[in-house]
């Protein structure tokens, strides 16, 4: 039984393979199971949010090579956030994607280190929150308004935090070397 994840789990299979990881090598610097990396590959388990982020980043990619697709959904969400890409811009050297970000109240989204030499930039539309970028014990907290932008490293664990009863909303810019 093949499900809808397939092409997703696909992708990760081969670009695991391409650069000589194991599947245990992967699951290991992903920090999810051997089983479930296995059972996302064969198309048998759906993809989370959570699972394409920890794996695009050891894999060294941008989250888009792993989901995008013609006739894909451009949406990508999980209990704190939806994010809906608007636009792909992929040129020699570099892909940059562009989202409008939308977390809920109270919701936090932690996302693993993406690939090495990423930058990412948020530009707060509506809500407040805090956005946690760092390694721990060298953690940088912005607060988040509307009107905040913030550019950091993104190849390090970040956070955004809906800290308002309104959904804090922004366009997400992120940037991928490679």
């Amino acid at each position: 039984m093949v499900g809808p994840g397939a092409s997703t789990g696909a992708r990760i299979r081969a670009l695991r393979e391409e650069r000589g990881m194991s599947l245990s090598a992967l699951a290991a610097a992903a920090g999810i199971g051997k089983a479930t990396l296995s059972e996302l590959e064969a198309g048998r388990r759906n993809p989370t949010l959570d699972t394409v982020y920890a794996v695009a980043g050891p894999l060294g990619v941008p989250l888009v090579a792993l989901v995008a697709e013609a006739g894909d959904s451009d949406a990508l969400s999980d209990d704190a956030l939806t994010a809906v890409r608007l636009h792909l811009l992929t040129e020699p050297g570099r892909t940059t994607e562009v989202y409008l970000v939308r977390v809920r109240p109270g919701a936090e989204r932690s996302s693993p280190a993406h690939a090495t030499g990423a930058v990412e930039q948020l530009v707060v539309l509506s809500g407040e929150g805090r956005l946690t970028y760092g390694t721990p014990g060298s953690e940088q907290v912005v607060a988040l308004v509307p009107g905040t932008h913030v550019t950091w490293p993104a190849d390090v664990p970040h956070a955004y935090a809906c800290t308002s009863t309104e959904e804090l909303s922004a366009v997400d810019v992120i940037v991928t070397p490679g």
